[in-house]
């Protein structure tokens, strides 16, 4: 299987203005340490880690939010380390990006049925409107939430929209970020199984962020453990599962709860 991404000695470094001196440039503080790795077409990735541990930044860096510092990302092919927002703005909508609060992304002043054809508008489809009513058919919520505002949804639901606006200019690649951390337990199952079903059908490419292994396993083919910038395991799910070689992966897997035998998916 081809690989989507191809990331090779990536480094990501800020400016710590905290300790900027009197006179000179602010010492560096490095985020992303050497990183390598590669996701395949089809692969559901994980990418696991505790607060701190750079896998949010990492997704940024996949999806061009973040220039690296370091290193370079190609992505089907195309080196897009270091391109110029101009020659992005057309591979764009082959990568999109799901957020952790749906509703810091939503604008609360519009309606369902405009949030998810602006990306559309935004791209020179066809038929927006039509575009918008098919994703929400896609993710399971009825056409009439169109008309509706995002404060007149359910958590889960407002999740479902940031994936419908995501799906709609069918991406090549999904970076969903702490999507479910924020939802009880039936409504992450229920998110979790829409994301699989959807990287089945449309043949995404899925990153999948998250602080918690449990809620990844049965979702994610592999799993990548990011622990202070630097990438301690790169496993396939059952084999990290089965045999963690790291002792920062042990410790996450000792904090994991007995499952819920009324919740197969957690």
């Amino acid at each position: 299987m081809a690989d989507l991404y191809q990331v090779e000695n990536l480094r990501l470094s800020f400016p710590d203005l905290t300790r900027k001196p009197l006179l000179g440039a602010a010492p560096r503080t490095e985020i992303l340490k050497d990183l390598s790795f590669t996701i395949p077409r089809g692969e559901i990735l994980g990418i696991v880690g505790g607060s701190g541990s750079g896998k949010s930044t990492l997704g940024r860096v996949l999806v061009r939010l973040l220039e690296p510092s370091a290193g370079t990302v190609h992505f089907d092919g195309r080196d897009i380390t270091h391109l110029a927002e101009a020659e992005l703005r057309p591979l764009r909508r082959r990568f999109q990006m799901i957020f952790q609060d749906p509703m810091s992304s939503l604008n609360p002043r519009h309606r369902i049925g405009r949030l998810i054809a602006a990306p559309l508008r935004l791209h020179g489809a066809d038929d927006p409107e039509k575009g918008a009513l098919e994703a929400l058919d896609q993710v399971g919520l009825p056409r009439s939430f169109a008309s509706r505002y995002p404060h007149e949804l359910s958590g889960g639901q407002r999740q479902r929209v940031g994936i419908a606006r995501a799906i709609a200019l069918r991406p090549d690649f999904i970076l969903a970020d702490e999507i479910v951390s924020g939802l009880d337990v039936s409504s992450q199952a229920q998110v979790l199984a829409l994301l699989e079903r959807l990287v089945a059908e449309l043949g995404l490419t899925l990153a999948f962020i998250s602080h918690d292994l449990s809620v990844i396993r049965r979702l994610c083919t592999r799993i990548l453990v990011l622990h202070r910038g630097e990438i301690v395991e790169n496993a396939v799910t059952a084999e990290l599962y089965a045999n963690p070689r790291a002792a920062y992966t042990r410790e996450l897997l000792d904090v994991i709860p007995l499952p819920d035998p009324d919740q197969p998916w957690i």
